[in-house]
């Protein structure tokens, strides 16, 4: 009996792993949009796409960015500035890809943009704290996507979002993991709509890597900024020794991430080149052996694990 359900087990992995060895034909002859190149996983994609021989249009927030960019790739890959949380940005970048993809149409659009600060208990926040990532992090990708998607399902393309783990585990206080919820749930439902257009939607759900959003020296001067102008109220719930521990917390931290982020990128390739992509990608060993399986546990074992490693508050009960 075992015999069998492990050859079973065997069978499965073995057609998957055929299946998803198959190529997309004629990539040379196909355009991916990424947001969020200046740096990180989107600058990294985009260069590796452009080695392949994509057509690569990147969008980058600086001209700065952009001009880095064009420097380390051939001059297929072209550069356009964009701001995410801009409207007039948007349709401006739009009707530029627009031009260049002609009615070949957009085979991938790659929603990277993304910030995380300020990140600190949500009773320290105000609802501007929160709109500043949500912003980026969601209605930025919602609106990207929303302009650029007639040119992909022209293309009967892909899309592919960068969530996290943390839209699985909420770990803190802030806009970033509410954002990444509302991407998994925002893909779950492009997913299904696009389905009938031949399109395929991928999230990517990465682990704890040194980007410039998670390697900031500004999380703690963050934190102390929004512990300063909290009510006396809640200081005093709180207490010095919580602020500690939030201040010291980003930098205990990055001591775990990975420096190899070409973890996330492949799997982004792969979503964009494979014929059969996968729903989701967890990149990361950390993503696959901690945060994935802990997001299935009883949520009474999770708040218990979370809670047992920070200290209580000042006034807790």
């Amino acid at each position: 009996m075992w015999l069998y359900l492990i050859g079973l087990i065997g069978l499965y992995y073995l057609l998957r792993w055929y299946r998803e060895r198959q190529v997309v034909s004629n990539l040379r002859d196909k355009y991916i949009f990424i947001t969020g190149c200046d740096s990180g996983f989107g600058n990294l994609l985009a260069r590796q796409l452009d080695l392949r021989g994509l057509r690569v249009l990147a969008g980058c927030l600086t001209e700065q960015g952009a001009e880095q960019l064009r420097n380390q790739t051939s001059n297929r890959l072209e550069t356009v500035i964009l701001d995410v949380t801009q409207t007039e940005s948007i349709v401006a970048a739009t009707q530029w890809v627009k031009e260049r993809v002609q009615d070949r149409g957009l085979w991938g659009l790659v929603n990277n943009s993304g910030i995380s600060i300020p990140m600190a208990p949500n009773e320290w926040l105000t609802k501007q704290d929160f709109v500043k990532i949500l912003d980026v992090n969601l209605l930025g990708v919602i609106e990207v996507t929303l302009s650029l998607l007639p040119l992909v399902r022209n293309a009967r393309g892909r899309v592919v979002n960068v969530a996290s783990v943390m839209g699985r585990v909420s770990l803190f206080g802030g806009g970033y993991c509410i954002s990444k919820y509302g991407i998994e749930a925002f893909s779950d439902s492009l997913r299904r709509e696009l389905a009938f257009f031949g399109v395929k939607v991928a999230v990517i759900e990465p682990g704890a890597f040194k980007t410039g959003i998670t390697c900031s020296d500004k999380f703690s001067q963050t934190i102390l900024e929004v512990w300063e102008r909290a009510s006396t109220e809640v200081k005093e719930a709180y207490g010095r020794q919580f602020l500690a521990f939030c201040m010291k917390w980003p930098k205990i931290m990055k001591r775990t991430y990975s420096s190899n982020l070409s973890l996330v990128t492949d799997c982004m390739e792969h979503a964009l080149t494979a014929c059969y992509p996968r729903t989701r990608y967890s990149a990361g060993w950390d993503a696959k052996f901690f945060y994935l399986p802990i997001s299935y546990l009883p949520t009474a074992l999770v708040d218990a694990m979370i809670s047992w490693s920070s200290p209580r508050p000042a006034k807790a009960l």
